[in-house]
């Protein structure tokens, strides 16, 4: 099988593709972007993301076998779990619940744990007042929350298991403390569920693989 190329960083977004890499047994060469160096702007990068994010890939062999460039983390996941035919069921209820945590993660999560580390951790002296830090960290705390009560009596977000929703949200959550150092702040012990739930898929080797793939240094 010919190597999928990777366009990453290991930025929460950028490990949720290289986890998926990893845990589907799929070749692939990593290319890191240096998104602090504004490298996401360049020619040869726009041709593959006209949107100039990472992470995105080029499967050589896509549809119809010719090459085919993905970008957007969510539809990266899909797009991996129907080639491969993993971490993505085909039974119609458990397909549909692991895509609406996968949305949850795209239109909720992701948003809003990135304003809050925007804010409470790179943009203190740009902004001093108060209220996107307040604000944020609500909303993240109601997030995890949200999670906490989903995580009662299960082993992963969809029932027993492991999906490509698991992989796009605990880059995110593990982010709030590796990242952001917020756990005292967010007070993250007080979702026992959520931490058992990041140690037990992070424990995965390789889930832990895929979140070392195109570090910062």
């Amino acid at each position: 099988m010919q190597k999928i190329t990777l366009y990453s960083l290991a930025t929460p977004n950028g490990q949720k593709i290289s986890i998926a890499l990893e845990e589907m047994n799929l070749p692939y060469e990593a290319l890191t972007v240096n998104i602090m160096k504004g490298e996401q702007f360049t020619p040869e990068f726009i041709k593959v993301n006209p949107n100039s994010k990472i992470p995105a890939i080029v499967d050589p062999a896509g549809p119809n076998g010719r090459p085919f460039c993905v970008m957007e983390s969510g539809a990266i996941l899909v797009y991996l779990a129907e080639k491969t035919g993993l971490f993505l069921s085909k039974d119609p209820f458990i397909k549909s619940e692991t895509l609406q945590w996968l949305f949850f993660q795209m239109g909720g999560i992701g948003p809003m744990f990135g304003q809050f580390g925007h804010f409470f951790k790179y943009a203190g002296e740009k902004c001093t007042h108060p209220y996107p830090v307040e604000r944020y960290s609500t909303e993240a705390r109601r997030l995890l929350g949200v999670l906490e009560q989903r995580l009662d009596g299960r082993t992963f977000l969809v029932n027993e298991e492991y999906t490509i929703a698991d992989m796009a949200i605990v880059p995110w959550v593990s982010c709030l403390d590796w990242g952001y150092k917020a756990k005292e702040h967010l007070r993250l012990s007080e979702f026992p569920r959520v931490n058992a739930w990041v140690e037990r898929v992070l424990s995965r080797p390789k889930t832990a693989a895929g979140m070392k793939v195109c570090p910062f240094n």
